[in-house]
C-alpha cells in the first residue's frame, strides 16, 4: 500500500466525504501512516502513525481501509 482514496457519496443526504491513507518512510527510516479525512472539495482532518516496519504500517492501513468499506465508502482512482 503506498496511498489509497475511499470515498463516500450520498447525495440524499447531501453527504461527500473522502478518506486517504498514505504509507510513506520518514527521513530516520521508520514507517508513516498518514490518514486523511474530511468533505470532498475542502481541507481534510490529517492523523499521523508511526511504525517500526513498513508491514506494520501497511497492515494498519488495511485495517483502516476494511473499517472504511463497511462503512459504505469505496476505493475510486487507480
Amino acid at each position: 500500500m503506498t496511498t489509497v482514496h475511499l470515498e463516500r457519496r450520498e447525495p440524499v443526504h447531501n453527504r461527500q466525504r473522502f478518506y486517504t491513507l498514505t504509507v510513506v518512510q520518514t527521513l530516520f527510516g521508520s514507517w508513516t501512516l498518514v490518514r486523511e479525512w474530511g468533505r470532498i472539495g475542502q481541507p481534510g482532518t490529517v492523523r499521523e502513525s508511526w511504525f517500526e516496519t513498513e508491514g506494520e504500517a501497511c497492515e494498519a492501513g488495511e485495517q483502516w481501509r476494511q473499517r472504511k468499506e463497511r462503512r459504505g465508502y469505496r476505493v475510486v482512482g487507480g
